[in-house]
């Protein structure tokens, strides 16, 4: 199991490295067209995009674009840091990939050598065939907000696998919570990552439960209230209710400006806490 431990890190940083270079070679020069012009541009002059906004993108895009020296090579810098996303998502990949090949030997005789050889090599083919596919690879070359989500996408599913890994050990559901916080991050580059509870609601129940049929269907619907929840009603909603509470602090009650925003903030952070 060591030497599967080793050559499973190893070859994770293999597909990384291949993926990359692929994606920093392909990468475009400048922006590209759709959203990628006002995404770049946001980002170097740290501004607001379109609704519903990616302000966490455009943050680490500011970052990046620090290291541009010249404003004509803005563009590509954040281009690299989708390049840069999408490879760590195809680590991401290969190590889930091997992950789940591997339950399939859980047995007395354990990872063998010819087992090792077959559950490496189906993360290795199954990840770079991903890699190399059409989608991916154009959303990993240009300066849109996609690469980035698969990249929370894939960390959050990796995070819930760990977990499952060591479900029973103290302290293991402080990866639940930082999928939580994962996610939230997530809400400010795209809402894709929100489709990924669904099923970390299932290893979730896989893990915890005796499965049923009644159970599955259970686990099926509370994972969709959680998703409405989240898409329907907190995403949208969260701003607007501090939008409320700026008017009823100003107008109603005469305090200066943004005092309504500061008291719902430390609301919402004393809620949080407790």
């Amino acid at each position: 199991m060591e030497m599967f431990r080793k050559f499973n890190s190893l070859l994770g940083w293999f597909t990384f490295l291949v993926a990359a270079v692929l994606y920093l070679v392909t990468m475009e020069p400048t922006a590209s067209l759709w959203d990628c012009g006002e995404f770049i541009a946001a980002s170097y002059k740290l501004q607001v995009g379109h609704p519903p906004g990616a302000p966490f993108f455009l943050i680490v895009g500011r970052i990046f674009t620090l290291f541009a020296g010249d404003p004509s090579r803005v563009a590509a810098m954040v281009n690299a840091m989708s390049a840069l996303c999408s490879a760590f998502t195809i680590l991401l990949l290969f190590w889930t990939i091997t992950h789940l090949a591997k339950r399939m030997y859980n047995d007395e005789e354990g990872m063998t050598k010819g087992r090792m050889i077959i559950v490496l090599m189906s993360g290795l083919v199954g990840s770079l065939a991903y890699a190399f596919s059409d989608t991916f690879w154009f959303s990993a070359v240009e300066g849109e907000v996609y690469a980035m989500s698969s990249l929370f996408t894939a960390l959050v599913f990796w995070l819930i696998l760990k977990w499952e890994e060591r479900a029973d050990e103290p302290f293991s559901n402080r990866r639940i919570i930082l999928i939580a916080y994962l996610m939230g991050l997530s809400i400010g580059v795209h809402l894709l990552n929100l489709l990924a509870i669904p099923a970390i609601a299932f290893v979730y129940y896989f893990r915890k439960y005796t499965p049923t049929r009644r159970g599955f269907i259970l686990a099926l619907l509370i994972s969709f209230l959680i998703l409405g929840f989240m898409y329907l009603l907190f995403v949208p909603r969260f701003i607007q209710l501090a939008s409320l509470f700026e008017l009823l602090f100003v107008n109603t009650f005469g305090f200066p400006y943004h005092t309504g925003i500061l008291f719902y903030l430390l609301l919402t952070i004393g809620l949080v806490s407790f």
